[in-house]
């Protein structure tokens, strides 16, 4: 019987992080078949979609002479300058053909604001301006969340520590969630899950 106080959070498994991809996470396909399997099991899924108009800020073809992964202060803080990638409409944007898209009890977009990029499913980078996921799960009274997807290091990451600062129980799915390791990020962000109260399985 699936648990009513229980969501699975899927996050951003779409094409460009999937081998093939304009940002692609090594591995990222494998981690399908078994999201599948728990999404049929659980009692809400929510699924995020990186979803960036052209010319994001966080591209590094919005700033000339930079070069993608190099590192710029933002009026928000620090931001990694990715290859272009998620651009709404485009086929990189869509979910991974693979992925049961059917289970889904709602689809949360992110990185849709041009000035601002957005890792976690419940805030935009400058961890003040909610997408509204945290007010969906309150009213449908879910206070435990599974995490699973792309990429570990970082909108996992962001997703699974934010929630624990909003007082759900979290853990993350290590098995079903594949990283980039950006130097160092992914045990660096491993190290943060935990030290938020955040169960790596």
């Amino acid at each position: 019987m699936p648990d009513a106080n229980e969501a699975l959070i899927v996050i951003d498994v779409q094409k460009d992080f999937c081998p093939g991809g304009a940002l692609a996470v090594p591995g990222g396909d494998q981690i399908v078949p078994g999201i599948n399997a728990l999404m049929a099991g659980a009692g809400a899924v929510v699924l995020t979609q990186d979803w960036h108009p052209s010319g994001h800020s966080s591209f590094a073809s919005s700033h000339e002479g930079r070069d993608p992964y190099e590192v710029i202060d933002m009026p928000y803080g620090p931001q990694v300058l990715w290859p272009d990638h998620c651009v709404q409409g485009r086929k990189g944007a869509r979910f991974h053909a693979g992925l049961q898209v059917d289970h889904a009890d709602m689809i949360i977009r992110k990185g849709y604001n041009p000035d601002i990029d957005s890792y976690s499913a419940f805030f935009e980078n400058d961890h003040e301006t909610p997408t509204g996921l945290e007010g969906y799960l309150r009213t449908r009274g879910i206070d435990r969340l599974v995490m699973v997807g792309l990429a570990t290091d970082f909108c996992v990451n962001y997703s699974a520590v934010d929630a624990a600062g909003l007082g759900f129980d979290v853990t993350v799915r290590l098995d079903l969630c594949r990283g980039i390791d950006l130097d160092g990020s992914l045990d660096a962000a491993l190290a943060g899950m935990r030290q938020a109260g955040v169960t790596l399985a």
